[in-house]
């Protein structure tokens, strides 16, 4: 739901009820796709809150999936060198591969409409907290998994935004 929609709205209101009921019955057709492919369903979430980290158009919503893929991809990145320096200098290798990959991340703040710094953020989440092997079959599950849930978060959103008009 969108910060427009809530201040419009009291929370006693049916047509609160219809946004709130709309959002939750496309989360809910949202997870049990995922979970019917196998794929995890909070990495599912990770896209529907990278949704709503920026606007609501369509342009927003692919910039905001683009990051949060990209981070994905810093994430894969990430692992593979703190697992080729682990070795070398145990738990010291998450420092400079950490401060590195912040580097980047926060340094892309200047480059918009790229410049979505949670979203990349959630992708590192996402990578970090799917403990999977780094590589391109991670990387190519979690971007279709938090795919699904940014474009169903905008098929909530219009959904809202639909229900709103008079």
């Amino acid at each position: 739901m969108t910060f427009e929609i809530k201040a419009a709205l009291a929370p006693t209101s049916v047509r609160f009820t219809i946004l709130t009921l709309a959002a939750a019955l496309t989360a809910a057709i949202a997870a049990t796709a995922s979970a019917s492919l196998g794929w995890p369903v909070w990495a599912m979430f990770m896209g529907w809150v990278a949704f709503f980290v920026r606007g609501h158009s369509a342009s927003d919503a692919f910039f905001s999936y683009l990051c949060l893929v990209i981070g994905i991809a810093f994430g894969v990145g990430a692992a593979a060198a703190v697992g080729a320096l682990i070795p070398l200098i145990g738990p010291l290798a998450f420092g400079p591969v950490v401060f590195v990959v912040a580097i980047v991340v926060v340094s892309l703040r200047a480059l918009p409409p790229v410049n979505n710094v949670p979203a990349y953020f959630l992708g590192l989440i996402t990578l970090f907290a799917a403990h999977l092997e780094p590589g391109i079959l991670a990387f190519s599950e979690l971007a279709a998994v938090s795919g699904l849930g940014s474009f169903a978060a905008w098929i909530a959103h219009k959904l809202q935004t639909k229900i709103m008009r008079p």
